[in-house]
């Protein structure tokens, strides 16, 4: 699915009363952000801050250079053993040496692993790496999430809504869904699947795609199970490869497809409306999604695409493509989140204005994950649940109170939720 559904972005939010969601700008490639908010999130909306770190869309921000550089790409093994270096997105400022992953919603470390979580009424939760990867290879070592509506997300997710996926129905724990996009444009005959040897959710297996500047190939169990060649995607109209090619996050996350308030396509597609009160509810109070092992392995080329000889990456021209990437020095830190690429040094009121982190308002949408299934491009949300941001509870009465105290659940789960954050969704939602 498109990451506009979800999109991981990612700025983890503390709610303040008096700044909704609604009242931020929107964005899109026909409407600019202003220069007081510079900075286009992944949910569409304008602001400073959060707004201008990963998920930032230079093409929809005031200028190209709002957004902060983008960390360069890192080949590393992550054990998902521990919460060390995962952080919430409102503690974010771009500096990653100081966190592998930053999060929206609940993770928790459960038995040297860590589980992505979805309460009753949520929109689940969605991590983020904050390095980038320009091609090159990544492996997930997980195991998803089950039941009717839930679903789980692997993907590569870019700037400018390059996106490739691995996503898992629910209700089919034997298929892995494959899909690619480029810049987020929604055509419908993209998709693959591939079988697993056995049940995803009991066991573990492992989940890789293989992204070079001439094809992507993903593999299950180190068995290839679906290619697709760039130079099958040439678009005569407007002269262009419609292939993914600019750097991305790695972004993992558990999402209600099946939620009530979805359009009916994407219900439909992850198997039925969601059971709050199904059995594994009762038993953990949440659904969840298990992570082992991430693997990033760089494409690391000598220069062009593919390089990253530097610390950032930047954009230069609106086209976006991959020869519009440049490999750079410029720092990717913010002084505080009052900050944008065109205001580094900012150091804040320290006042927490919400107008920094995108999704600022209480309510959430239930789509979140990546992809939009409904044809005719409708989905979103009503009742407790807005289009532009992302929530613990999309009910008023609710059994989740994003309070971080674990009722029931695995038994030494551990986790790392604040009191009344809010946390912005158009990484998960494709606007």
């Amino acid at each position: 699915m498109l990451a506009s559904l979800l999109p991981l972005a990612l700025t983890g939010l503390l709610h303040v009363a008096g700044v909704m969601a609604q009242d931020l700008p929107t964005c899109s490639l026909d409407k600019k952000c202003p220069k007081e908010h510079p900075c286009c999130s992944q949910y569409n909306q304008c602001g400073v801050g959060a707004f201008c770190l990963g998920g930032c869309d230079p093409r929809m921000s005031y200028s190209l250079d709002s957004c902060m550089p983008a960390p360069v790409c890192e080949s590393k093994t992550y054990k998902m053993d521990s919460m060390d270096k995962i952080v919430s997105m409102d503690k974010y400022l771009g500096d990653a040496s100081k966190a592998d992953w930053m999060y929206q919603g609940k993770p928790l470390e459960h038995n040297g692993n860590i589980l992505l979580t979805m309460p009753p009424q949520s929109v689940g939760t969605v991590m983020a790496s904050t390095s980038y990867m320009w091609y090159g290879r990544v492996k997930a070592k997980l195991k998803t999430a089950r039941g009717r509506g839930v679903v789980t997300a692997f993907i590569l997710y870019s700037d400018v809504k390059d996106e490739i996926d691995y996503e898992f129905v629910g209700v089919d724990l034997e298929t892995a869904q494959t899909n690619y996009y480029f810049q987020g444009i929604p055509l419908y005959d993209q998709g693959g699947n591939i079988t697993i040897d056995s049940d995803s959710y009991d066991n573990w297996h492992e989940y890789e795609i293989n992204w070079t500047p001439d094809k992507i190939e993903w593999a299950v169990d180190g068995k290839v199970g679906r290619t697709k060649k760039r130079s099958d995607t040439w678009n005569e109209t407007f002269n262009q490869w419609d292939f993914p090619q600019t750097p991305s996050r790695v972004q993992l996350s558990i999402w209600p497809g099946g939620l009530a308030t979805n359009a009916k396509g994407t219900i439909d597609w992850a198997g039925g409306e969601i059971d709050w009160n199904s059995d594994d509810i009762k038993k953990n109070q949440y659904y969840f999604a298990t992570f082992g092992e991430i693997t990033v392995e760089c494409w690391d080329a000598d220069s062009g695409p593919g390089s990253n000889n530097g610390k950032s990456y930047i954009y230069t021209d609106f086209l976006a493509t991959n020869n519009t990437v440049e490999v750079t020095d410029k720092k990717t830190t913010l002084k505080s989140l009052e900050g944008s690429g065109i205001d580094q040094d900012n150091e804040g009121t320290g006042k927490g204005n919400a107008a920094t982190l995108p999704g600022g308002d209480v309510s959430g949408s239930g789509s979140s994950g990546s992809g939009n299934h409904d044809q005719s491009g409708s989905g979103g949300s009503t009742g407790g649940c807005g289009a532009n941001s992302f929530s613990q509870s999309c009910s008023n009465s609710g059994n989740s109170d994003g309070s971080g105290d674990d009722k029931g659940g695995a038994p030494g789960a551990r986790g790392s939720a604040s009191l009344g954050v809010v946390i912005a969704v158009a990484a998960l939602l494709l606007i």
